[in-house]
C-alpha cells in the first residue's frame, strides 16, 4: 500500500501552470494578470506581447506553459482555450542593506511573487 495519488487541482477540461519565484512585486504582476483574465488565449498572448509593462514577459511565459500543458498533457483544443484564472501571490522577500550617512544602514527589500494561470476549454457555438 503506497501513498495516495495527488488529486487533480483543476477541472477535467482545464490546464494549469505556475511560476513560483518571479522577481517582481505582486502588485505589478497583478496589474498585468488583470489584463488577460477571461480573454481567449491568442488574444491574451497578443495583449502581453505588445504591453509596455516589464512584468508582461514572465506572465506570457506562464501562459505559454499553460497552453502547452493543455495541448500535450490534457489533449485540449488550443483554439478553444480561455484564461479562466490568473492569480498572483506573494513569495519570498530577500532583504539587503544599503549604507547611509553617519554609519547607519537602511533596508532594501526585493520581493518575489507566484503566478498561477488556469486555462479552460470552452464549447464553441
Amino acid at each position: 500500500m503506497g501513498k495516495a495519488t495527488n488529486p487533480r487541482r483543476v477541472g477535467e477540461r482545464e490546464a494549469l501552470a505556475t511560476a513560483t519565484a518571479v522577481r517582481g512585486s505582486p502588485y505589478k504582476l497583478n496589474l498585468v494578470a488583470g489584463l488577460i483574465r477571461g480573454k481567449k488565449v491568442d488574444e491574451a498572448l497578443s495583449i502581453l506581447k505588445f504591453s509596455e509593462k516589464a512584468m508582461a514577459e514572465p506572465v506570457s511565459k506562464v501562459l505559454a506553459s499553460a497552453i502547452a500543458n493543455a495541448e500535450n498533457n490534457h489533449n485540449l483544443d488550443v483554439d478553444a482555450l480561455v484564461v479562466s484564472e490568473a492569480s498572483v501571490g506573494k513569495s519570498i522577500t530577500t532583504k539587503r542593506w544599503k549604507a547611509r550617512a553617519r554609519g547607519r544602514a537602511s533596508r532594501i527589500t526585493k520581493p518575489f511573487s507566484r503566478i498561477r494561470i488556469v486555462v479552460r476549454e470552452t464549447d464553441e457555438d
